[in-house]
């Protein structure tokens, strides 16, 4: 099985169930034969996600070791205030180990329960009392399924973000150095598909940068304040607190011992004290929701405008080379290289804004625990973090090896040529010759540029109505595509940190 590292991170072999057992016969129809590897989620169905740290973190096992965490973190921290002996608590600690466990068997138990944490206490309870019988007593003592299940569902969450921060800071780094390095690599800006007026590259790359900065800000926001579980039975920490009064005589049964024990809760897993119990107030999660979907579709807009631009008849960029021979193969068009980075990324970005409106859905939970709205939070969670961590690791290769192409794109804008620059030449015109005429003039110039394929600023030179107010030479000026990318270069010096400042700034 899946082995835990000392910090209580799980490694994720992929599903061990799937990939040990031999390959299930195919029935006559095609269907798979009932049974562990019929069932196993490898990711066959979401490659975004596939290989990334994120797919760890969120495993079966990882979310086992999370619980597991949970539990031995409750132990001690009851150790702590006095209401459960430190050997039990050590003993209990040394049996919360995913790899002792078979998540397979705990997960066909939960059908019993509603949830998997009724079989987990079973299951660790049994593994303690192997090794001490007294220290067995004191599993999940005065505890409720919810506690450990959302707070291992906080700690799977911290484990992925950390992930998922790392990868948006990467990625960052390299949309800054597109941004620096193509500050004015002129090209077309486009509005409603079409060519506008001209832009920079280096532009479009400070755009995407602030928005991967803003996806990094509100996961940093979500991820600072991810809170432990505790509030018993009913979110009253009623149990909790009436065994703390049994424990002895030593004053540790005190109404105050509930905040002692939420404080060192929280310092024994890392996470923050909530102000109240959420059992049925589901803003961490909705929060984790909101922040991840935004992240997605930060990252699915950089994967948009890569893949427009990546087109054949526009060629302005390519994906990076690297990786298998086989990347971006057409299973029946040998020829053709797709964006498959740019599409891996879209694809989370189209899914993790539907999980999260379900997230938030389940805000509305109903008494003090929901009857099927906190169920439904732990699969669409899982996915949200998976899906976006996927993405995010994705975006680093893709910005880091992104090939930009300037003369693709000074070429294509010869395409339109001048006509990219009405707008000025309207600006300019108007002053001489009237607004109304002005456009008149210019439409009836593009058009006929447009059918010829005559230059524009020769064509304006010809005209009546402008003689004495401008020159050839001036027309051609006028008509230079990069001679009108307006504050471009100087919105890229101001968006990006000066040389040595941290990325952050």
């Amino acid at each position: 099985m899946t082995k835990a590292d000392p910090g209580g991170a799980a490694h994720d072999d992929l599903s061990t169930q799937g990939r040990r057992a031999p390959a299930p016969a195919a029935e006559p129809g095609g269907a798979v034969q009932a049974g562990e590897a019929a069932v196993a989620d490898v990711g066959l169905l979401s490659p975004v996600r596939i290989g990334a740290p994120a797919e760890a973190a969120t495993s079966d096992i990882a979310w086992l070791q999370a619980m597991l965490d949970a539990e031995a973190a409750l132990a001690r921290a009851q150790a702590r205030v006095g209401a459960v002996p430190a050997g039990a608590a050590e003993a209990i600690t040394r049996a919360a180990r995913a790899d002792r466990f078979d998540v397979r068997a705990l997960a066909l138990a939960a059908r019993e329960t509603a949830n998997p944490v009724v079989g987990l206490v079973q299951a660790l309870t049994g593994l303690v009392a192997a090794e001490d019988p007294e220290a067995a007593e004191y599993v999940h003592r005065g505890s409720t399924s919810q506690d450990i299940l959302d707070t291992g569902t906080m700690l799977v969450a911290d484990r992925t973000l950390r992930t998922v921060r790392a990868d948006l800071t990467r990625t960052a780094e390299a949309l800054a150095a597109l941004a620096a390095r193509h500050r004015d690599t002129l090209m077309a800006g486009r509005t409603l598909t079409l060519h506008a007026v001209p832009t920079t590259f280096g532009l479009k790359a400070a755009g995407w940068r602030q928005l991967v900065l803003d996806a990094e800000q509100r996961i940093a926001r979500v991820h600072a304040g991810l809170p432990v579980s505790l509030g018993g039975a009913a979110g009253t920490l009623a149990g909790y607190l009436e065994y703390a009064r049994l424990a002895d005589a030593q004053g540790t049964g005190d109404d105050s011992c509930t905040d002692r024990l939420l404080d060192a809760f929280a310092a024994e897993t890392g996470l923050k004290r909530p102000p109240l119990p959420w059992h049925a107030l589901r803003t961490p999660v909705a929060d984790l929701a909101a922040a991840l979907a935004f992240t997605a579709g930060a990252l699915g807009k950089v994967a948009a405008d890569v893949q427009s631009l990546a087109r054949t008849e526009v060629g302005e960029v390519a994906e990076p080379g690297g990786g298998s021979a086989g990347r971006g193969a057409s299973s029946a068009m040998p020829h053709k290289r797709n964006p498959v980075l740019a599409t891996l990324i879209r694809s989370a970005a189209l899914q993790v804004p539907v999980l999260a409106a379900g997230l938030t859905q389940c805000l509305a939970a109903e008494d003090e625990r929901s009857a099927g709205a906190w169920h439904a939070e732990w699969q669409l969670l899982r996915e949200c973090l998976r899906l976006s961590g996927g993405a995010a690791r994705t975006a680093v290769e893709l910005a880091e090896g992104l090939e930009v192409r300037p003369d693709r794109m000074r070429e294509n804008l010869r395409l339109t040529g001048a006509q990219v620059v009405s707008e000025r030449l309207a600006a300019v015109l108007a002053p001489r010759v009237g607004r109304a005429a002005a456009k008149r003039l210019l439409t009836a110039a593009s058009a006929e540029a447009a059918a010829n394929g005559r230059e524009l600023h020769l064509i304006l030179a010809e005209q009546p109505l402008l003689d004495g107010h401008f020159t050839a030479a001036e027309l051609a000026v006028l008509c230079d595509p990069a001679d009108y990318t307006g504050a471009a270069g100087p919105l890229v010096d101001r968006a990006l940190p000066p040389v040595g400042r941290p990325l952050w700034s």
